[in-house]
């Protein structure tokens, strides 16, 4: 993807305002169409400009192999656009992996699940694009993600279905198994 235009977003959404018969001279609508741009270039999409490989480049190194040693943490907060009907969805995040020869901060996950969430991407791709980077990136042997979301396009029109919690799952190498799945499961707290 290249940098977003935002001059060239702020005038397509003052078409689209004016498309829908809406009086861009209100004093509510007269900076909507920048207002719009603005949060669209700088924060909905800001993170196709990052890398993956970079937020967890700052490693730690493990005295041993670690083998079957589970990261975890829970409750991160997210929030993203789905890309069907660029309406939000937002959620919970259980991330977790099996470190090989290292580990990076715990904010670094924090970071690498913004960097997927602030993009146009399906809930099932955010958990999928989560596990799989801490495979690549830090040469983990298992990684999982584990998202539950409040989505707007379930919510707010088509079905209307106003209480709804969705789920995504991903499970990569060893956290596939069994017996290491629960017990990371064992560690998120359960929502009611």
């Amino acid at each position: 993807m290249t940098t977003p235009n935002p001059k060239a977003m702020e005038l397509a959404v003052r078409q689209f305002l004016k498309a829908a018969g809406l009086d861009l001279k209100d004093a509510n609508l007269k900076e909507t169409p920048r207002r719009v741009a603005e949060a669209w270039a700088e924060e909905f999409l800001a993170g196709y400009q990052q890398s993956p490989d970079e937020i967890l480049s700052e490693r730690f190194p493990l005295s041993g192999p670690s083998e079957r040693e589970l990261v975890i943490v829970t409750n991160l907060r997210f929030r993203s656009m789905c890309p069907h009907h660029l309406l939000p969805y937002s959620g919970v995040a259980h991330i977790a992996y099996v470190p090989g020869k290292s580990v990076v901060g715990f904010g670094r996950l924090a970071a690498l699940l913004n960097a997927f969430s602030q993009r146009l991407i399906l809930q099932e791709e955010l958990a999928t694009q989560v596990a799989l980077s801490l495979m690549q990136s830090l040469g983990s042997v298992g990684a999982a993600c584990v998202l539950e979301a409040e989505q707007s396009c379930l919510r707010l029109r088509g079905e209307m279905q106003h209480d709804s919690v969705t789920h995504a799952e991903a499970y990569k190498g060893i956290l596939a198994e069994p017996d290491l799945r629960r017990e990371m499961w064992s560690r998120i707290p359960q929502r009611r």
